[in-house]
């Protein structure tokens, strides 16, 4: 018989994987936001801002080297102005970022001004590394007594962030019903209890949140992907950066709709976009449309969902889509609450057992692990059992195994923004080959895989993982202009 081990097991909530936030990288720009936050906030719990004569930040390894590429240096700065990523107005904050620059004054907190010179303040160490992990982060504040704090923070993937010398969750004290550490775990509490994979992870939220309240906040990631869906498919235009790559969405939707199409937001669009007899080709495209959508929003610093990271935000919204407009024919609240409890369990598992950093583990941990949670929550939504659940999930990621994370310049562009269309396709046919799939003759567990990938992470050089020093990022040549 199977044994749980609820003392190992960690806990971490469906709202850990998906949390709304600002492009274009959950790791490195996501979690450094979160990591100045909590410097200011750790900070005054002690002593009043007006103590600090200086404050510089040192971010090493991947952190560094695609930094201003994948905007750290932008998210640091917002955080230390006190800024929430999840309400903040994306269009004004470039403004307010650039002001900073400028005037060398920053307004700390929301409090306090600073003298802050970025030149000198903001410091990219290319040649070091700290040992925990790629993306490592030190807030040096010197303050008026002439004394010096330094706290390190190291941000791990998916927006988590850990500060040094601590555990990684904040969840450790919380009791769920049924501790899960493993794919092997779920499905013993799948089987005891005879439920699906969604309603043995609704059972563990309940210890976080109300019935009520998991539903609502669910359904409002739901509405912000969407959205973000929506607005990358109607904007034009190039992406920032210097690499002067054109937005395709914009252009992909409009060849997409029906001749004479009219509507007025998000919904009605929706309505249009369910009602159209589509060719496989046509469905592909949509598919593709939808993914490559949302990453345009992410590179060009939107509003959008880790799922389970910002590199790879496309996939989970653009399959999500595909369930809700055509196989559910209707915006059922109650399938899209199970999608995304499946699909943030599926997403856990990769995370307590190998990584979601893409600096850890390369795209692999990003792409892989999306179209891995995509393709087990669409199996649950069409019907399949718990263990066909894991095994679209295994084979999803099976086809991801080794993918290398090589931005060119360090923006999360090319090749990312397509990778998520191809995470999208690979999530949907692994569920079909799922659902025709006798799980009693299923070869490779889903905890086989979780354990490859991060063995496979481990092996990968570091030039792959998310430091622009091998792959396309050296081997496709790109002229950007000075800024």
């Amino acid at each position: 018989m199977h044994q749980i081990k609820p003392e190992k097991a960690e806990r971490i909530s469906v709202f850990d994987i998906f949390k709304i936030g600002v492009g274009p990288s959950s790791s490195h720009t996501l979690g450094p936001w979160r990591a100045a936050l909590r410097c200011i906030y750790d900070f005054q719990k002690k002593q009043p801002l007006s103590q600090i004569a200086r404050i510089q930040v040192l971010l090493y390894g991947s952190l560094a080297k695609t930094g201003v590429g994948h905007g750290t240096d932008f998210a640091i700065l917002a955080g230390l102005l006190g800024e929430d990523p999840v309400i903040c107005d994306t269009e004004r904050l470039p403004i307010k970022i650039e002001q900073i620059k400028k005037s060398k004054k920053l307004y700390l907190g929301q409090k306090y001004h600073l003298s802050f010179d970025y030149q000198y303040d903001m410091k990219f160490l290319m040649n070091k590394n700290l040992p925990y992990h790629p993306n490592g982060m030190t807030f040096r504040i010197s303050l008026k007594n002439n004394s010096i704090i330094e706290n390190t923070y190291y941000s791990v993937g998916g927006g988590f962030v850990v500060k040094e010398n601590e555990t990684e969750t904040s969840l450790d004290e919380i009791s769920f019903p049924y501790p899960i550490e493993t794919a092997l775990d779920l499905a013993y509490w799948c089987k005891k209890n005879k439920q699906r994979v969604s309603e043995v992870v609704w059972e563990n939220e309940k210890k976080l949140r109300s019935p009520s309240k998991i539903k609502v906040e669910l359904l409002n990631i739901w509405t912000v992907m969407k959205n973000c869906i929506y607005q990358g498919c109607h904007t034009k235009g190039f992406l920032p950066g210097g690499l002067q790559v054109k937005r395709r969405a914009f252009v992909m939707n409009q060849k997409l709709l029906p001749p004479n199409a009219t509507y007025q937001n998000c919904d009605e669009w929706f309505d249009i976009m369910r009602h159209q007899k589509l060719s496989f080709v046509e469905l592909l495209r949509k598919i593709s449309c939808f993914a490559m959508a949302v990453n345009e929003q992410n590179a060009a610093f939107q509003r959008v969902v880790t799922a389970p990271t910002n590199g790879a935000a496309g996939v989970i919204p653009a399959v999500l889509a595909y369930d809700v407009l055509f196989n559910a024919k209707n915006e059922d609240s109650e399938r899209i609450v199970q999608f995304l409890l499946t699909a943030g369990e599926i997403g856990s598992l990769f995370k307590k057992g190998a990584t979601i950093s893409a600096a850890a583990g390369g795209c692999q941990a990003e792409i892989g692990v999306s179209s891995a949670m995509a393709a087990g929550a669409l199996t649950e939504c069409l019907g399949g059992s718990p263990e066909q659940v894991q095994i679209a999930a295994e084979i999803a990621m099976e086809h991801h195994l080794g993918m290398t994370c090589d931005p060119i310049a360090g923006l999360v562009q090319i090749p990312c923004i397509e990778r998520n269309s191809m995470g999208a396709i690979k999530a949907i046919t692994a569920a079909q080959i799922a659902l025709d799939r006798d799980a009693n003759h299923a070869k490779v567990p889903l905890d086989s895989v979780i354990k490859t990938m991060w063995e496979t992470a481990q092996d990968m050089h570091s030039k792959y993982k998310e430091t622009s020093d091998g792959g396309l990022a050296v081997n496709v040549s790109v002229n950007i202009p000075e800024c």
